[in-house]
């Protein structure tokens, strides 16, 4: 058990950050995908609206985009440190809006709460931490 334990996690702490800078980017991507897939750009177009963005469709298009195109750019590891400040802001956005008024809790004790949208913006401050120690940019 302690050899078991003194290996763990079993990889180098470059690969794991890699795999944590893919692995966000993957949720973005899979998110943007879902409203497209769905057809809820409209919907979520008609919030943003109700919220008092002007235009609701044309911001949740710029959101999708930035996802998309910002999920793929970060997947290989370009612009992390700039993408993950803008991934941030659109987070926060959404909490404000969105999840904050549905508590803490995403599942379980609640129903779209904060907490994912937490634990991913602490994930982009470690990549662009990465990105900016390892001068990329």
């Amino acid at each position: 058990m302690k050899h078991f334990i003194k290996k763990y996690p079993f990889l180098l702490t470059e690969t794991l950050l890699t795999l944590l800078r893919i692995s966000v980017a993957f949720i973005f991507l899979s998110h943007s995908n879902v409203r497209i897939t769905n057809s809820t750009v409209g919907q979520f177009g008609e919030f943003m609206e109700i919220k008092g963005f002007p235009n609701g469709v044309v911001w949740v298009w710029g959101i999708t985009f930035y996802e998309i195109v910002g999920g793929i750019l970060l997947a290989f590891g370009y612009f992390a440190k700039w993408l993950s400040a803008g991934f941030i802001l659109i987070l926060i956005v959404g909490i404000i809006l969105i999840h904050a008024s549905f508590g803490w809790f995403v599942g379980e004790h609640g129903t779209g709460g904060s907490e994912y949208s937490f634990i991913l913006i602490v994930a982009l401050f470690v990549i662009a931490a990465v990105d900016r120690d390892k001068k990329l940019l």
